[in-house]
C-alpha cells in the first residue's frame, strides 16, 4: 500500500471546481495532480471531457491525462495498475499524490480494492460485442443469468456495458464476474490516512456551470474534436464514444439533429450523470467531507494541520 499519509482525494459532480480546487493545493503542497476521471484518459477527447489545459499542466504536473487511444476499452482494473505505478514514482520523489476526478469506481477501488479479472482476449470481446449489436441486450442478459446470476441479478436487462462486460469475464474465465469479485487486489491508499473531499455545490448553480461550460466546449473546438472521432469509425460501446456529448454531436454531425438540439441533450445527459454522482457517492463513500469549494480547501488544511500557503 502506497504511504498515503499525504494524499488528498478530490471528487465531485462534474462541473464542480475539482480541478481548480486541485490545482491550488498542488501548487501548495508541491504535489502532483493524478487523474481519476474515467473520460479525462483518452487522448482524442481534450475539449469535451474538459481535461486539463496545456496551461494547468504547465503549473504542475499532471498525470494520467489523454494517454490512451479512444479504440480501446480502458478500465478500473487497467486505471489501478497504471496508478499504483504512478503513486510509487510519487513516493519516491517525496511529493504529495492529488488524484481529482469524477469517477467514484476509481476512489472505491483506491481506497477499497478491486477484483483481480485476467485480461479479456480480443478475439472474445469482439464477439460479444458483435452479439450485442445484432441480438440485443436482452438476449445477452438472459444468457449472462444463466451463466452469472448473481451478477445478472444486479443489472438491468438493457445495461449493455455491464451486460456484455459481465458476459466477456465468464466466456474468457470460466468464472462469474461475482467470483472474481470475492478475490480482489488489495487497496491502494490506506482511507483512514488520506484528505478525503467531495466538493458539493448548490443544484442551480451546477446547473449554471453545466452550461456555461459546454457553451464554452462548443465555441472552443468540441465539435472538430468529435467529427475526428466520428471519422474513426469505431465500435458505438465504447467508453471514449459514450462522453457526455459525444453521441449527441454524432447526431448532429450526421445531420439527424440540429446544433441547438444537440447541444440540450448533451447538457440534460450531463445534468442527469451530475445527480448519479451524488447519489453514488452518498451511499458509497460516507466517510468523506462534503463541503462547497471554499470549505474543501479548509478541510485539507485541517487533514494537513498545516496551512498550506
Amino acid at each position: 500500500m502506497h504511504n498515503a499519509g499525504r494524499a488528498v482525494l478530490i471528487a465531485g459532480p462534474t462541473a464542480s471546481g475539482k480541478s481548480a480546487l486541485a490545482l491550488e493545493v498542488a501548487e501548495s503542497l508541491g504535489g502532483v495532480i493524478v487523474n481519476a476521471d474515467s473520460m479525462q484518459v483518452y487522448r482524442d477527447l481534450r475539449v469535451i471531457t474538459a481535461r486539463p489545459t496545456s496551461e494547468d499542466e504547465a503549473r504542475v504536473p499532471h498525470k494520467l491525462y489523454g494517454f490512451v487511444d479512444a479504440a480501446e476499452n480502458y478500465s478500473v482494473g487497467r486505471w489501478c495498475h497504471d496508478v499504483e505505478a504512478v503513486l510509487t514514482e510519487i513516493g519516491k520523489q517525496g511529493r504529495v499524490p492529488i488524484l481529482v476526478g469524477g469517477t467514484g469506481l476509481y476512489f472505491k477501488a483506491l481506497t477499497s480494492g478491486l477484483a483481480a479479472v485476467p485480461p479479456i482476449p480480443a478475439d472474445i470481446r469482439a464477439g460479444v460485442r458483435e452479439r450485442l449489436q445484432h441480438e440485443g441486450a436482452p438476449v445477452l442478459h438472459a444468457e449472462l443469468m444463466r451463466l452469472d446470476p448473481a451478477t445478472a441479478r444486479r443489472v438491468t436487462a438493457n445495461d449493455r456495458s455491464r451486460i456484455s462486460r459481465a458476459l466477456e469475464v465468464v466466456l474468457a474465465t470460466g468464472r462469474a464476474l461475482s467470483d472474481w469479485h470475492r478475490e480482489g487486489l488489495p487497496p491502494l491508499i490506506d482511507p483512514a490516512r488520506a484528505a478525503k473531499v467531495f466538493i458539493t455545490c448548490e443544484r442551480k448553480e451546477l446547473v449554471r456551470r453545466i452550461e456555461a461550460r459546454f457553451d464554452a466546449m462548443m465555441k472552443s473546438t468540441a465539435l472538430d474534436e468529435v467529427r475526428r472521432l466520428a471519422e474513426r469509425k469505431l465500435d458505438s460501446t465504447l467508453p471514449a464514444m459514450k462522453a457526455h456529448g459525444v453521441p449527441w454531436l454524432i447526431r448532429h454531425l450526421n445531420g439527424e439533429i440540429s446544433r441547438e438540439a444537440a447541444v440540450a441533450g448533451a447538457v440534460m445527459d450531463t445534468r442527469r450523470y451530475a445527480k448519479r454522482q451524488l447519489t453514488w457517492f452518498r451511499h458509497q463513500m460516507k466517510d468523506w467531507v462534503w463541503a462547497e469549494p471554499d470549505e474543501a480547501l479548509s478541510a485539507i488544511r485541517s487533514h494537513f494541520q498545516a496551512p498550506l500557503m
